[in-house]
């Protein structure tokens, strides 16, 4: 079957245009020349940018929108009864999902696919920016928005940089030229069933790259050693980074340094040079040695230098601001082991101050899951305030829900709190710091406006 283009797409329909990902698919669509609109509820960050070069955007949902659209695009996130992707069926309109509509983009460029459970978003934008400092100017779309970069672009290179989404099996729509897999950690087991069954979905996906190409995946990863060691025997070309001595790029003496993060790169036995990156966390040390050899291995020079100067993604390890002293960041963390490694990273910036998190579980399956292991990675930092679950669509029970959660985690009495609202967890965090503390917020999308509200309300106390 021939594979579709922007060409065949028309004019382009998005079900919740706004989104990150949706967002930055739009932008590339405009920038193809295609005719784009969509809808949004509520006001998001990327509509006006989209509106400026040639969007329809909508602020409501109806199926009258829809009257000039050849094809129409949605996310996992759209519910199946959604009013407009009713009247797409009714009307027999082509549906793609949000990847199938972002494959047609890809066909005919030289695709680099990231993957994994933790940091796809900041190693897919560590690529891009290395690839752009080595005169590559590839084009990308983003799970997350980027300074300076945004979440989509259109360069005029060959490459393409794209984010694969392996929650609901859509990175399996793509064939690219490099998988990249950053690590395989139980979650989504709601898809797949279990931990086997998640590993053989990421050894799929890297079965779908294209003759001639490779794979790039984590040594210091059991799970991706699995998949690597399985693809080889089947005599595919697979690359390896991480501090294990193994690895065909050595991370070597990766620590913490005022401006960031710094290592010795070693590649295939001789010393590349310093990296320095600015972003804080030794596990985002690791997504910038993936880039590092992604650029390497197709023979783009300057990624080093690239990285030195990477802008950081918002919502990953984000200074949202200081006041009264006190530094808060925003991090996504849903996950029991990102919040740890979140955690961990910032308790070497707490120094000898407090660590305060702030935590808004992303969806109950993951509490009901992992509700002991979030409690132990949440007990990392001093003192914790716990939202109600964060789980649009989902029948959060009691057992698993927040109240549950801040009860399990082995803090004292005193510093933990359960807080039914954002307007209380500020309050609480208000009430709590003092001078020279750290304040994270992790966890659902919400975590991003309550960081800046906390961020106001010590700025006013």
């Amino acid at each position: 079957m021939n594979e579709l283009t922007v060409r065949d797409l028309g004019h382009v329909y998005l079900i919740g245009i706004g989104g990150v990902g949706m967002s930055g698919l739009a932008e590339i669509l405009l920038r193809h020349g295609a005719p784009v609109s969509g809808s949004e509820v509520g006001d998001r960050p990327a509509l006006a940018s989209l509106e400026e070069r040639g969007a329809t955007v909508h602020r409501r949902h109806s199926p009258g929108h829809l009257w000039n659209a050849d094809t129409v695009v949605y996310s996992t996130a759209i519910p199946d009864d959604h009013v407009e992707l009713a009247e797409a069926r009714d009307r027999g309109l082509p549906l793609l999902h949000r990847s199938e509509a972002l494959a047609a983009v890809l066909t005919g460029r030289r695709a680099i696919a990231v993957a994994g459970t933790h940091g796809k978003t900041t190693t897919t934008a560590m690529i891009t920016v290395a690839l752009r400092a080595g005169g590559a100017d590839p084009s990308y779309v983003i799970g997350g928005d980027v300074r300076t970069l945004g979440a989509g672009g259109l360069g005029s290179g060959e490459y393409f940089v794209v984010e694969a989404d392996e929650s609901d099996r859509s990175f399996f729509a793509y064939m690219p030229e490099v998988a990249v897999v950053t690590n395989i950690d139980s979650d989504h087991l709601d898809t797949y069933g279990d931990v086997d069954g998640l590993q053989q979905a990421f050894l799929d996906f890297c079965r779908r790259v294209r003759p001639g190409g490779f794979v790039v995946t984590n040594a210091d990863d059991e799970r991706c050693r699995r998949v690597a060691a399985a693809l080889r025997a089947e005599g595919r070309t697979v690359y390896t980074y991480g501090e294990a001595n193994g690895a065909d790029l050595v991370v070597v003496g990766l620590s913490s340094v005022s401006t960031g993060i710094r290592y010795d790169a070693v590649l295939d036995g001789a010393l590349v040079g310093a990296v320095h990156v600015p972003v804080v966390g030794r596990h985002l040390g690791l997504n910038s040695a993936a880039a590092l050899l992604v650029a390497q291995r197709l023979g783009i020079p300057g990624a080093a230098r690239g990285l030195r100067r990477f802008p950081g993604v918002r919502r990953r390890f984000e200074l949202r601001g200081v006041a009264r002293g006190v530094r808060v960041y925003d991090d996504y963390a849903c996950h029991h082991t990102s919040m740890a490694a979140s955690l961990t990273a910032l308790r070497s910036v707490a120094q000898e101050h407090r660590l305060l998190v702030v935590c808004q579980p992303n969806r109950g399956y993951r509490v009901r899951q992992f509700l002991g292991e979030m409690a132990e990675s949440l007990s990392r930092a001093d003192q914790a305030v716990v939202l109600p679950v964060f789980g649009p669509g989902e029948t959060v029970s009691a057992g698993c829900d927040g109240e549950a959660l801040t009860a399990a985690i082995p803090l004292p009495e005193k510093d933990k709190v359960y807080a039914r609202s954002g307007s209380v967890a500020c309050a609480e965090v208000v009430r709590r710091v003092r001078r020279g503390d750290v304040v994270v917020t992790i966890g659902s999308p919400e975590m991003a406006m309550l960081a800046g509200r906390i961020v106001e309300a010590l700025h006013e106390g």
